[in-house]
């Protein structure tokens, strides 16, 4: 428990699980699938998602995740409608503005003029006082006592258009039941009505190329030929011999 939670000031939820979850692991969902690492930040259930996750978190508030000199960082704009980061140092990765989320402190501390973190002691540029996003959030809780006049509401917040969404979907995700087939019980006897609706019914299931059949352990195709073919058919291509290849003359 941090000093912060002890005299009873709260931060957000979705604030604390940003900063305490794992980004660029592996989804435990989907460990077989391609480009699994959690790169992504979903605000509404405050858990870290891969790219295969966001089709059960498209209606939710997501927050793209990027890595930057082995420490997690989001977009500048991005981060501005969640809460106010002024006097926060942003650096440019791929023409976009990102900010820092977890404090960087230095092994020496800083000596000279200029600006320094107030939190970690980071050398930083001019007029920036803080180089990440929970430097802020301790110095505002330590000074002001309260975070909620810099907090911003937010009601959507969708991934920037770079994102790429994996397109493929494994056979695991793939439906089972098989197009232009029938569903029957294994322990039921299939049956036809008689007259001219069964008739019907009888040229319109042999014209079905095969019948699915449930079983308990799950589906196996029972597969039926369209036309039938004779005791004396089948004898007479069985024996047919194939003719004895000619070799072409040398030359």
């Amino acid at each position: 428990m941090s000093s912060f939670q002890e005299k009873g000031i709260q931060k957000p939820t979705w604030l604390e699980a940003l900063y305490s979850q794992k980004f660029f692991v592996g989804c435990s969902y989907h460990e077989t699938a391609k480009k699994n690492e959690k790169n992504v930040y979903c605000l509404d259930c405050c858990i870290s998602i891969c790219p295969h996750c966001i089709p059960s978190h498209r209606f939710h508030r997501l927050l793209q995740v990027r890595r930057y000199v082995y420490h997690n960082v989001v977009r500048l704009e991005d981060l501005q409608k969640l809460i106010d980061c002024s006097n926060v140092q942003a650096y440019t990765i791929n023409s976009s503005k990102v900010v820092f989320i977890k404090k960087r402190p230095q092994n020496r501390q800083f000596k000279g003029a200029g600006n320094y973190c107030t939190s970690c002691v980071r050398s930083l540029q001019e007029p920036f006082i803080h180089c990440s996003l929970w430097c802020k959030v301790d110095f505002v809780l330590k000074h002001y006592k309260d975070l909620s006049p810099f907090l911003r509401a937010c009601n959507t917040l969708t991934l920037s258009p770079d994102f790429l969404v994996p397109q493929d979907m494994g056979d695991d995700e793939m439906t089972n039941e098989t197009p232009h087939s029938t569903i029957v019980d294994s322990d039921e006897p299939i049956s036809w009505s008689s007259g001219s609706s069964g008739s019907e019914n009888m040229s319109m299931a042999y014209s079905t190329d095969h019948i699915v059949r449930k079983k308990r352990s799950g589906l196996f195709l029972c597969m039926r030929s369209a036309n039938k073919v004779s005791d004396e058919d089948m004898a007479t291509s069985m024996s047919r011999r194939k003719g004895i290849p000619h070799r072409s003359p040398l030359c």
